[in-house]
């Protein structure tokens, strides 16, 4: 009975845990990275995950065809600059951040709808440290606001 009892009460610190580090992402993605999208209209999805130095981030979505879009990319303090890529269905690179001085805004409109894939890369410090650095990542979506 002993052994179930702690069976159980580990799995429950595990994941109050993982959702307490999650919902300070999620904060971290409303309260600085949201602003990025400024004028462009957010999404409304928060895509957000703690990541480590040499880690590496992948998230496909859905863009239509004459819509004006900004993505913006963010992380927190303690990670060097966010690297990103957006390659479409044949692999071919679209945008690449760090060919563009590593900024964390992409401007861009499609002429058909097609899915795209961000790559996202937390680069590993060139610094020897005892422990990497981990930090929230978040990715975001905006939409231009078209008048009639």
């Amino acid at each position: 009975m002993r052994k179930v009892y702690l069976f159980f009460l580990i799995v429950l610190i595990a994941a109050f845990t993982a959702n307490q580090g999650y919902s300070q992402c999620k904060g971290f993605a409303k309260k600085i990275c949201k602003l990025e999208l400024i004028p462009y209209i957010h999404d409304g999805n928060y895509h957000a995950a703690i990541l480590t130095e040499g880690e590496e981030a992948e998230l496909y979505k859905t863009f239509y065809g004459g819509q004006e879009y900004r993505i913006a990319i963010c992380g927190s303090d303690a990670l060097s600059d966010i690297q990103f890529q957006i390659i479409d269905s044949y692999k071919n690179v679209l945008y690449d951040n760090t060919q563009h001085n590593k900024t964390r805004v992409w401007d861009f409109k499609l002429e058909a709808s097609q899915q795209l894939k961000i790559a996202v890369k937390v680069p590993a410090s060139t610094q020897e440290t005892e422990y990497p650095a981990s930090g929230c990542v978040a990715i975001m979506f905006g939409v231009k606001q078209t008048t009639p």
